[in-house]
């Protein structure tokens, strides 16, 4: 059995959720300690009990210790299976996270897997419902990882109650990535949205952000109000995404009470400008995801990253640990490179 130490790195419930996915697709047994011991209220909270709860189901997996506030769990996978699925987090807490833990796993099984999840989805210290469909999923369908995800209710903090489905066919294989460079900006997308509040608080984040990205050409921004059935609560967010001749490259802002519309658009375009302007091949928040995927591949990846977070760390410490595959990040000029090596012979 491996044993992993949930207090490295960034000390957060990543290092749990990739840690059972990676141990789904390779069998692996694993006991998890000290789970999010860098956070101010450690152990597992629903969102992660959620998410060890959905990989378990697609491997019948054995757990111990998986309640909310357990500061261990023991996890002991069985063969990935093919079907439908349903998980509720009963919280606000991101159903995005809790699909970051299941995607390696289903795209993994023989079969098509779908997974209904229900909580927050659009919630801080998490991707936004529209980031993972417009930038993570299109990485990874380059990778050869067919996915794709379908909203069918927003949901924000402190209700939850929004739902999505992912849907996911067997990956013939992981492909290599190799692009330093994100080559010229073809194009760069939007969806400003707002559920249950003033229909004109789009309108106001979609101008400010159009001020900002007026030198990139063709950019085109949705706005969009939910009510009704459409969500649960109160909320919105601002996501931008730029295609380039190599890659996506995205960003996100919240809408928050006491924060000026015009904020969520400026917020977002200077950070989508930052990742443009640096020359990165992906954006800050795609790294850490893409790596799991590139570790699992046969040949040799590298890309390019503004800033090696915390979360890029953490996930190149885990990778190593369980997949055995070793993972440089470099400073190259400005920027750092992250390569992933071929196989150990």
């Amino acid at each position: 059995m491996l044993l992993v130490d949930g207090s490295t790195g960034e000390g957060g419930g990543q290092i749990l959720r990739m840690a059972v996915a990676l141990a789904a697709t390779t069998l692996t047994e694993v006991r998890v300690e000290g789970i999010r011991a860098g956070r101010p209220s450690p152990g597992l909270a629903a969102q992660h009990v959620t998410a060890v709860k959905a990989v378990a189901a697609l491997c019948a997996a054995e757990v111990e210790g998986l309640e909310v506030g357990s500061k261990a769990i023991t996890f002991r996978p069985g063969p990935i299976e093919a079907g439908r699925h349903a998980f509720d987090v009963g919280t606000a807490g991101a159903v995005t996270l809790v699909l970051q833990a299941c995607l390696p796993v289903a795209l993994a099984a023989p079969g098509p897997v779908r997974i209904r999840l229900v909580g927050g989805t659009d919630v801080r210290w998490s991707p936004p419902v529209d980031y993972v469909s417009r930038v993570l999923l299109p990485l990874l369908r380059r990778l050869g990882g067919p996915a794709d995800l379908l909203l069918l209710r927003r949901g924000y903090y402190p209700r939850g109650g929004g739902a999505i489905e992912l849907s996911t066919r067997p990956a013939d294989g992981w492909a290599p990535l190799a692009v330093d460079a994100p080559g010229v900006v073809r194009s760069v997308r939007g969806i400003a949205h707002v559920s249950n509040l003033p229909e004109d608080i789009p309108k106001r984040v979609k101008h400010a952000a159009m001020r900002r990205l007026r030198s990139l050409g063709d950019v085109q921004i949705e706005e969009r109000v939910y009510k009704g059935d459409e969500a649960v609560g109160q909320g919105g967010a601002f996501v931008l995404w730029a295609e380039t001749e190599a890659s996506v490259l995205g960003c996100a802002s919240l809408a928050e009470r006491g924060k000026p519309s015009e904020r969520v658009g400026q917020e977002a375009a200077g950070a989508l400008l930052s990742e443009l302007e640096s020359g990165a091949s992906l954006d800050v928040h795609a790294a850490d995801q893409v790596l799991p995927y590139l570790a699992l591949a046969p040949g040799p990846s590298s890309f390019t990253v503004r800033e090696a977070t915390g979360h890029l760390r953490t996930m190149a410490w885990l990778v190593e640990k369980l997949l055995g595959r070793e993972v440089r990040i470099e400073p190259q000029n400005r920027l750092w490179r992250v390569a992933v090596p071929g196989p150990r012979s």
